[in-house]
């Protein structure tokens, strides 16, 4: 407050003095002392006080003119009228006319002139704030007279577009080839659209008292798990809110009784009745045409391969009935020129071979035929046929048991060695020249765990997913110009005996390859049986 702008106005200069006196002890800094009235009106027309202060009495312009003037300039400026006794009754009417806001009598008592003043100055301040509150309320007013003008319109615009945008999503929804579901968390069926109807063969009315359990399933028993959750999101849906693809799905038509296979994608969409309840829209796409192009595709590779196996089966007899000498005795370059052909017969017939056990076990036409057998003699026998190839390489091969000599599992005895002579056989492959491989075989809790560690180049991470996918190389950095298919049907056959197969990797020192069969440990006192496809 004592950087406040102070005027006062008195023709005496004694006065003035005095108040500079005064105005210096408390502590005011900016004091504008005038003996002329004139000279102050002038001052007023560039300064703006807080607080102006003006006698009575003076030569050419008396203090009400002055302050009249003074007032037309700055209206909410708080004014203090000095007067004589005898003129305090023109001092009250000064006040009531022109709106002065004190007056003081001379002699002043100076503690009542400092209250005075100081009280003067924040009612100047206030009602300054005051005026720019009222002008910034004016304008918000009239902003708000402007905007209420064309609400209407606004509305009325805004109502067209989403009328429009809602007949172009409902077009899109009802002319969909595709079906649309909407579901809770618990699978209870909300809303579809006519596509979904007809591939369900029942109308929305009658859905909407179904869950999507009762109209979809799958193949895969994993797949189907969550059939009566009644706890979390359907199929995991609602755990993070991500997208899901569903596929090995089919639908069933209520009227034909056919199952239609399909591919669900279900997204999170909001909830404005109920933000607690969450909801998932599915589009539904029939992939019959796709599953049936797979099949002819699968079934023409099926018969070429297999009519192309008796043509290298006579090549093969035919290229080792040379290298017997049975036409007669070959010299250096002919038996390595026929050594060769045959390496390559024998390389395309095991594609070929490997091409029809992928075939059968993707038509679900290999049935395994299980047996009770001694785990250590597969095993000894797989890491005996591979052991010259270790040897040519420099390679260290180790084999531990951690299983006793009599332990018997049951299981396809042909399929599991097909397995464990890959999984070695890539290790041979893969590991340098000098390099180790580690072979662990080991019974736990009725379980059969088998992996074959190397000290090779490695896996990236990002290439490991893809591993165990058709015609995977192993990994994009270039491995081996094998044919892709033996680790995926490697885990074809253990997922076809109810086990896990998998892998753990890193860059440059090495891999661990491991499967595992549960509850397949028999009592070795069972004699070597066959069971029945469990």
């Amino acid at each position: 407050m004592n950087n406040s702008k102070i005027l006062v106005v008195d023709d005496e200069k004694i006065v003035t003095s005095a108040f500079k006196a005064l105005f210096k002890v408390e502590g005011f800094s900016d004091v504008n002392l005038f003996n002329a009235p004139k000279d102050a009106i002038n001052f007023l027309k560039d300064n703006k006080p807080d607080l102006i202060i003006s006698d009575f009495l003076m030569p050419e312009m008396n203090g009400l003119e002055f302050l009249t003037e003074a007032k037309k300039i700055y209206p909410e400026v708080s004014m203090i009228l000095l007067t004589g006794y005898a003129d305090k009754e023109n001092a009250i009417k000064a006040i009531n006319e022109i709106g002065l806001y004190k007056y003081i009598e001379k002699p002043w008592d100076n503690d009542d002139l400092l209250m005075n003043i100081r009280n003067g100055i924040e009612r100047s301040h206030l009602l300054e704030n005051l005026r720019n509150k009222i002008e910034e309320l004016e304008s918000a007013k009239k902003q708000l007279e402007e905007y209420s003008t064309n609400l209407e319109k606004i509305v009325a615009e805004r109502t067209a577009d989403l009328s429009q945008a809602n007949k172009k999503l409902s077009g899109i929804i009802n002319y969909c080839a595709d079906g649309i579901i909407i579901i809770d968390s618990l699978g209870h069926i909300l809303q579809v659209n006519p596509a979904c109807e007809n591939m369900v063969g029942l109308s929305e009315t009658s859905l909407c008292k179904r869950k999507f359990q009762e109209i979809a399933y799958s193949n895969v028993k994993d797949l189907n798990k969550s059939k009566d959750n009644k706890s979390g999101g359907i199929f995991g849906l609602g755990e993070d809110n991500s997208e899901i693809l569903l596929r090995d799905y089919y639908i069933v038509n209520s009227l034909s009784g056919k199952s239609i296979p399909v591919e669900i994608s279900f997204a999170v969409i909001s909830s404005d009745e109920d933000n607690n309840a969450e909801k998932y829209v599915g589009v539904i796409r029939d992939v019959s045409l796709q599953k049936e192009t797979e099949r002819l595709r699968d079934d023409f590779i099926a018969t070429l391969t297999h009519d192309m196996r008796t043509p290298l089966l006579a090549a093969i007899q035919t290229l080792k009935f040379f290298l017997e000498g049975a036409i007669g005795e070959l010299d250096g370059k002919q038996r390595i020129l026929l050594s060769t052909m045959l390496q390559s017969n024998e390389d395309l017939l095991g594609l070929v071979n490997a091409l029809l056990e992928v075939y059968r076990f993707e038509s679900g036409k290999l049935t395994l035929c299980k047996t009770v057998f001694p785990v250590k003699d597969l095993v000894e026998q797989c890491y005996e046929e591979l052991k010259p190839l270790a040897e040519s390489k420099n390679i260290k091969f180790n084999l531990e048991f951690e299983l006793k000599n009599n332990l018997h599992i049951t299981a396809d005895r042909g399929e599991i060695k097909r397995v464990i002579t890959n999984l070695c056989g890539n290790a041979v492959n893969y590991t340098n020249k000098g390099g180790e491989i580690n072979i662990l075989a080991k019974a736990q809790s009725g379980d059969f765990i088998f992996s074959v560690t190397d000290n090779g180049n490695g896996i990236p991470q990002a290439d490991i997913p893809h591993l165990f996918t058709r015609f995977s190389q192993g990994t994009t950095k270039k491995r081996s110009t094998g044919t892709g298919l033996g680790l995926y049907l490697s885990r074809q056959i253990i997922e076809a005996h109810n086990g896990k197969i998998w892998v753990e990797s890193k860059v440059d020192k090495g891999s661990e390859f491991s499967f595992l069969l549960t509850n397949v440990v028999t009592d070795a006192r069972i004699k070597e049986r066959q069971v029945s496809n469990g």
